[in-house]
Formats: structure tokens, sequence, C-alpha cells
């Protein structure tokens, strides 16, 4: 059995590197590559270069870029499930500028068709995992579902909340037992599912205790590492539930890195927190251990072009 699996997306990344990011109305050229992406098969990718036997279950097409997948998945090991789908495989439009940020445009395509009948299906494989990892560029149904089989069988749900303008559904993070927001998705949580507001911008300033009670507020029951970029990243957790650690919240600091382009930072900082506490089920260690080493293979995933190519494999990291 697979001690990661991840069920999310598939994308073809075109991907055009420019000195700035386009304005409204604006033609800038610019440097154009394609490569896999999707924050599924990045996080699936980054959790099997990281060490973890990996599953992926996904919905692709029959074309290129559907059988790309399958030829990479392969190559890297992971144990992959699909939903053919009629539609094309999905895609998305990046582009990067000179410091490594980016914006992007998804076209869902076959990612749309992964199915709440589908994955009740592959229950097998999803409690027989260590941790389950999901995102939400799938139906948001299918990745519920997905949790509940998992969680049923004792199986650690994780979930991503990215990205930030999917609307995160209070029931997704009742299902959650580690949720791992950035800067913008966790704002865009509190807003929606509680009274308290706060703006992006200023949570890598935010008192560590202020930040621990809105996560405790969000997420009552669960853990949440909110990503903090540069800054690093930020641990809270359920008083009595504080998974090895010493303490109920803290910070740990990024690693100095060079950054080329950021796109996957955070899918190998997912992928990588997934696979190490996996691993944690043989070798106990400390919650604190798995964000440190998230944060230097996050880290290392930005000094290369590329999403799901760019993720390191174990001995980088290490």
């Amino acid at each position: 059995m697979s001690h990661v699996v991840v069920v999310g997306s598939f994308n073809v990344d075109h991907v055009w590197n420019c000195a700035t990011l386009p304005r409204l109305g604006e033609t800038l050229s610019g440097r154009y590559h394609t490569g896999p992406g999707g924050k599924g098969f990045n996080q699936a990718v980054a959790a099997a270069r990281a060490g973890a036997e990996t599953g992926f279950l996904c919905a692709l097409g029959d074309d290129d870029g559907g059988r790309q997948a399958r030829a990479l998945a392969e190559a890297d090991g992971i144990d992959l499930r699909v939903h053919d789908s009629s539609q094309p495989t999905g895609t998305a439009g990046i582009y990067v500028d000179e410091a490594g940020h980016n914006t992007i445009v998804i076209g869902a395509g076959a990612n749309a068709d992964l199915s709440v009948a589908w994955l009740g299906r592959q229950a097998e494989a999803l409690t027989g995992a260590r941790i389950l990892l999901s995102q939400l560029e799938s139906p948001l149904d299918s990745v519920l579902e997905a949790m509940r089989l998992a969680r049923a069988s004792g199986t650690t749900t994780m979930l991503n909340p990215a990205p930030a303008n999917a609307q995160c559904l209070r029931e997704l993070l009742a299902a959650a037992d580690i949720l791992t927001p950035n800067e913008t998705e966790f704002a865009a949580l509190l807003e929606r599912h509680t009274s308290h507001r706060i703006e992006s911008e200023t949570i890598a300033t935010t008192s560590d205790a202020q930040l621990h009670r809105l996560c405790r507020t969000l997420l009552p029951r669960g853990t949440v590492v909110i990503t903090l970029g540069a800054a690093g990243a930020f641990v809270s957790h359920r008083e009595d539930q504080l998974r090895g650690d010493d303490a109920p919240f803290y910070r740990v600091a990024a690693d100095k890195v060079a950054p080329v382009d950021t796109t996957g930072a955070g899918d190998a900082f997912n992928g990588a927190l997934a696979a190490a506490y996996a691993a944690a089920h043989v070798h106990a260690h400390p919650f604190a251990e798995h964000v440190r080493f998230a944060n230097r293979y996050a880290g290392l995933s930005t000094e290369h072009v590329g999403a799901a190519l760019a993720m390191p494999r174990l001995t980088a990291a290490g």
C-alpha cells in the first residue's frame, strides 16, 4: 500500500518567463516552455521524490497530456489510478517574472470529471494510506468523498486549500486533520468561515499568539500550517494533540535560497510534509522536524524552473 495517496489534478503547464508580469492590454516578449503540472501531480511527485511510496488518483484525457502523465508517474514509481475522461487533459497558462512571482490561469478539462462514484471505487487505495493529501483543483464533492473515506479508516487527512479563490466548504475543513494554507488562502478562509478578517500581507508579522487564536477558530480540532514563503511557516496545534511537539504553536524559519521560479513551491512543501509525516509512523519525530524538512524541500524546488519536474529528489533535500 502507498504511504501517501494524493487525490487531485494533472495539468500540462504552458509557461512564459517575462521581465515583469503583463498588465491589462500589455503585450510582452518572453521565453516559453511547457511541462507537467497541476497541484495534485506536483504534490504526488514531491512526495515520491521525498521518499514516500506514493499513489495518485486523477482524471486524464485520451491525448498527449494524458500519455505524458502516465509516463512520468511510471518514471517516478507513482501508483497512478486514472478516471478516463472524454475531455482534454487539464492545462494551465503561467506567467513568471524575474523575481519568480507568477500568475496562473487553469483550464480544468478532464480534472472536472473526477467523480464521487469513481473515487468510491478507489476505497482500497484511500483507506490503505497513512496520509491522504488533497487540494481544490478537483470537484469539491469528490475531494470531500475521498477525505471522508480515508478518515473513516483512520488515515490522516491533509488538505491544501488551494487555489485561494476555490470555494472551500466548511465540510472540507471539518474532514481535515491537517490544513496547509498559504497567507492568501488563510485570509480567505477566515473571511469565509469565521467572523475574523486579516490582511494576507500582515500575517507574517502578526503575533504568534494572535495567529494561534485565529487558527483555533478556523480549525478547532486539527493542525494548521500556514506557509509564509521566505518567512517560513507557522504551526498551530490543538492543545491536546501536539503531534510530538513541545508547544501548541511556533514558527519554523525558511532556508536561504536563490529563487528562480516559485510556481510549485507550495506543492513541494505539501508533498514533502506528507512524505515526512507518513514516515513518522515508522520513526517517531516531532511534527516540527517534518515542517523543517518541507521548508527546506520547498526552498530547493524554487531554484529550478518548472513545477513537477523541479521537485528535488530526496538526496538533494536531505
